[in-house]
């Protein structure tokens, strides 16, 4: 008898196996129990159902035994640190899955093994659980969540104890471990656990209360805040969001936001918009901003559904809404967040101690202000789990870090979590916005004003679907021998290419060794062209779907004024990239909706 019958005790993924069984559809059976899920840029993730491929309550039971024997090993004070776990609010009737359930058993495997459980009595949004783990001095953690992913979803997002998300070797040490002890344990299916162990604990009003506390200190204006009559909606997106920003807004000094009524409750089904991503603009953001002009309120902030992005759009004079990239939105979370520190620093301060922090695929922009204005900017590989380890490994060697991000709406400011972070972002972009109109000025004229000072950095982001994973390496392989064997391309139509960066087979062509500076991820596949003109384009596979993106960006010095020219000069390349090297025609891409 297949394993995933003999260990299951939820009948509704039962039913799914046995019903493909009976309907003979074997491809589908292989693909669902030949494979297991691996680590990717945010944890586990995939979608709810029967499967060893699929998020259900098996595979987060032998994900979480596997985690307990690494921890085990790890830590010889495990079980008097204790674990945190923590949940958002998705859930599916068809494999009677929930993020709470999911929790649930997360916390049983581990309190059946005696180790003490911070489990959240209630959701909360996913930075709330790194930032747990530092404050309780947990050896790690777990937020089960998909975060901004379609509603079928779900996932397994895993901290260590310095509070980032996990990165090798520790991924693959856990799957290791969870591919020796795959049978689930006595105890481990007892979800009822979590209300009757005298080692589970409730640290949701500790940690919320300390949050909150610990939000002021990246608060600069409060007084202007109290004053304002700046107004805000704010929607989560049905998510976990409403209650924790209007708290941030109250620890600020502001006044509440107005919430979208239809979007402000948990609802598994993202019932009011057509995918739960925020990122997506103005399509998803509708209600919102139809309820903003009702209420004559000129800035809309939008968390996704586990609350660790942002997305924000302004009012302009001419009634139009612009809807802010993440590339956008950094350029000015980074002008700000460096303004504030140069007007509070001691005397002594030495802004080479200070340090701002971007992933690859993200905008330069923060590298154009570092060196105008003395701080240090580094790149990680994408996914925030890069980042938080590095600014830990920053941090404990006594540097400064302001701020860092990545292009996907996702924002650290400060470093009261080591993780994107949109509510203390959604807060930060209030205040932005109230000292900017105190001077008579929006967001976009401060925007333009940073290019004008910095240089123009205009960049577009976007991506193809494909399902097809031999498509996909077929592509990158042809990238990888264009011209002939182990050969990357020259040009791209007629743009000269100056450097290729390839960090799956860690080759780089500016360096003298020809090897990546960044860690060599041949998980996934990643290219980096930087042309002549200079425009810096990337292709890359994403860690949590399956889409191949695309990023590119013109990088232009502050003299170089004509914005028309360099946002033509983008469009066009961007063709070309697409048409000859991704050729969606010829593979099979489905274009992304608009």
């Amino acid at each position: 008898m297949c394993p995933f019958f003999s260990w299951r005790e939820n009948p509704k993924t039962k039913e799914q196996i046995e019903s493909l069984l009976q309907n003979g559809k074997h491809k589908e059976l292989r693909d669902r129990l030949c494979c297991r899920l691996t680590f990717g840029t945010a944890g586990l993730r995939s979608a709810m159902g029967a499967g060893f491929c699929y998020i259900n309550d098996l595979t987060v039971i032998q994900s979480t035994q596997g985690i307990y024997k690494y921890l085990e090993r790890c830590f010889s004070d495990f079980k008097q640190r204790g674990f945190v776990v923590g949940y958002d609010t998705r859930g599916q009737v068809t494999s009677n899955c929930s993020s709470k359930k999911l929790a649930k058993l997360t916390a049983a495997v581990l309190l059946a093994k005696d180790v003490p459980v911070y489990f959240f009595s209630t959701y909360v949004p996913t930075p709330f659980v790194p930032y747990a783990v530092q404050q309780l001095k947990a050896v790690a953690g777990v937020m089960i969540t998909a975060s901004h992913n379609r509603k079928e979803d779900n996932g397994y997002k895993v901290y260590w104890e310095n509070g980032a998300q996990i990165t090798s070797p520790h991924d693959k040490e856990i799957i290791k471990c969870i591919e020796e002890c795959v049978e689930p344990w006595n105890g481990s299916w007892n979800e009822n656990l979590v209300d009757t162990s005298p080692l589970r604990q409730d640290p949701l009003k500790k940690i919320c209360d300390c949050y909150m506390e610990d939000l002021k200190k990246i608060c600069y204006h409060r007084e202007l805040n109290m004053q304002t009559n700046l107004k805000f909606v704010h929607t989560s997106f049905h998510g976990v969001g409403h209650d924790y920003v209007q708290l941030a807004f109250k620890a600020f000094g502001f006044q509440p936001p107005i919430p979208v009524p239809e979007q402000k409750d948990p609802d598994p089904d993202f019932s009011t918009v057509r995918c739960p991503n925020p990122e997506e603009g103005e399509s998803v953001l509708e209600l919102s901003l139809r309820l903003a002009e009702k209420e004559s309120a000129r800035v809309v902030v939008a968390t996704d559904p586990d609350a660790d992005r942002l997305a924000v759009a302004e009012q302009q004079e001419n009634g139009c809404w612009k809807v802010f990239t993440g590339n956008e939105l950094a350029a000015l979370f980074g002008w700000w967040m460096f303004s504030c520190w140069k007007e509070n620093c001691s005397r002594d301060a030495d802004v080479k101690n200070v340090y701002m922090l971007a992933t690859t695929v993200s905008s330069k922009i923060l590298r154009a202000i570092a060196l105008k204005e003395g701080f240090h900017f580094e790149e990680t590989l994408p996914g925030f789990k890069w980042i938080g380890s590095r600014v830990k490994n920053l941090l404990d060697n006594g540097k400064e870090i302001l701020f860092a991000f990545e292009e996907s709406i996702g924002f650290m400011c400060g470093t009261s979590v080591l993780d994107k972070d949109g509510v203390s972002a959604a807060v930060v972009i209030a205040e932005m916005a109230t000292y900017l109109e105190g001077k008579n000025q929006t967001l976009a004229q401060k925007l333009t004003e940073i290019y004008e000072t910095y240089g123009y950095h205009i960049s577009k982001t976007s991506y193809f679907l494909c399902y097809d994973p031999p498509t996909i390496k077929r592509i990158f392989e042809k990238l990888r021998n264009f011209d002939g064997p182990q050969s990357y391309p020259k040009f791209c139509g007629v743009y000269s290419i100056l450097h290729v960066r390839d960090v799956t087979t860690g080759y780089d062509s500016s360096q003298l060794n020809k090897k990546s500076v960044l860690p060599v991820s041949k998980s996934s596949q990643m290219i980096t062209f930087t042309f002549q003109n200079g425009c810096v384009a990337t292709l890359r596979t994403s860690g949590t779907e399956p889409k191949i993106k695309y990023y590119a960006e013109m990088c232009a010095l502050p003299e170089q004024s004509d914005r028309t020219f360099l946002e033509e000069e983008l469009r066009k390349l961007i063709e070309a990239l697409i048409e000859n090297f991704l050729e969606p025609d010829k593979n099979g891409l489905i274009w992304r909706s608009a």
